[in-house]
């Protein structure tokens, strides 16, 4: 991997992925290859969304399912219900999820560690038994069938091609979106409050303020990737956004790597694929998913891409430019 420390020679491996990415589908016709590939690009999504929070902020939640559901209610029965349009009906998913964790996280974000964990955890199962609950908005246990499809332009997008460019182009922004958080000065914000909150309020930056928008902006994207599950899916219930979700989830963030973008997507893409490659091994692959993990956390409990090795990584591209810079000059000395 050490040709991604040189910043051309980066672009060009995006480039190429991003390629081999559009052409999957007329290589791999295979439905089933295909629906694994959307269910990879919406735990990326969702893990993500969490790393802002869990490895940049140092909020441990396990409450993000509830979020995830709230984005696949509300955008499921405005499609149902009120025939607004998905991408509308996204956007407000966004919105009211982003709000919810607004109103959540301001009375629980001064509490730390195990704390938050316990109340972002009733949070979740609150969500769960108002989703059991209220049969008269969502229908309860019976879930809400006949989600329809998104269209834009009056091209409908059915099938599980069109569902993969479109999970494509979210993780697309989704990633930008969190790229550009993390390396802007709110994201070194953050990452300050994760290290030591009293040195952070010191030099005058507000640990709440800056929890608060992970929590917020992190609770938004699961609000997408919850609408963008209903209308794939075209049916959801509460069985899907339980606690086991959220660990999950966590566990896609932890075992990638805290504190990494590229760290979340190697975690989304394992802890998707394991349980699938296992499948013929259906009374123990459980039993050596778990040992797995164990095995992780022993050996490399950075994950597979943490946070020092992407520190690790800047500081190599940083010398090469400057190593190059030199090289660059001696030349021009020597004209």
């Amino acid at each position: 991997m050490k040709f991604l420390n040189d910043p051309k020679k980066k672009k060009i491996a995006y480039l190429v992925l991003l390629v081999l990415l559009a052409v999957f589908p007329f290589v791999i016709t295979n439905s089933y290859y295909l629906h694994v590939c959307i269910s990879i690009g919406v735990y990326i999504l969702l893990a993500t969304s969490l790393n802002l929070v869990t490895g940049f902020a140092g909020q441990l939640s396990l409450g993000h399912a509830a979020f995830y559901g709230i984005g696949a209610y509300v955008g499921a029965l405005l499609m149902l219900n009120f025939d607004v349009n998905f991408f509308l009906a996204m956007i407000a998913s966004a919105v009211v999820s982003g709000l919810f964790g607004l109103l959540l996280g301001l009375p629980t974000l001064r509490l730390r560690g195990d704390y938050l964990a316990i109340v972002t955890l009733g949070f979740g199962e609150i969500v769960r038994l108002v989703f059991v609950n209220w049969a008269e908005v969502t229908r309860g246990p019976l879930g809400l069938p006949g989600i329809p499809s998104p269209s834009i332009f009056g091209f409908e997008i059915s099938g599980r091609t069109a569902f993969y460019y479109l999970v494509i182009v979210l993780v697309l922004i989704t990633l930008f979106v969190m790229s550009r958080i993390v390396n802007s000065g709110v994201g070194m914000a953050m990452q300050t409050v994760k290290i030591d909150e009293i040195a952070a309020e010191s030099i005058g930056i507000y640990p709440i303020k800056y929890k608060l928008i992970a929590f917020v902006v992190a609770a938004a994207f699961a609000g997408i990737a919850g609408c963008y599950y209903a209308s794939y899916i075209a049916y959801i219930s509460p069985t899907t956004f339980v606690y086991n979700t959220s660990v999950t989830i966590l566990a896609m963030v932890v075992l990638g790597g805290l504190g990494s973008i590229p760290g979340s997507i190697i975690g989304a893409c394992i802890l998707t694929l394991v349980p699938e490659l296992l499948r013929f091994m259906s009374d123990y692959r459980m039993l050596i998913f778990g040992a797995l993990m164990v095995f992780m956390m022993i050996f490399r409990p950075e994950g597979f891409w943490g946070a020092s090795k992407r520190v690790k990584n800047i500081y190599k591209i940083k010398a090469g430019g400057a190593k190059n810079g030199s090289d660059s000059g001696d030349n021009q000395r020597h004209d």
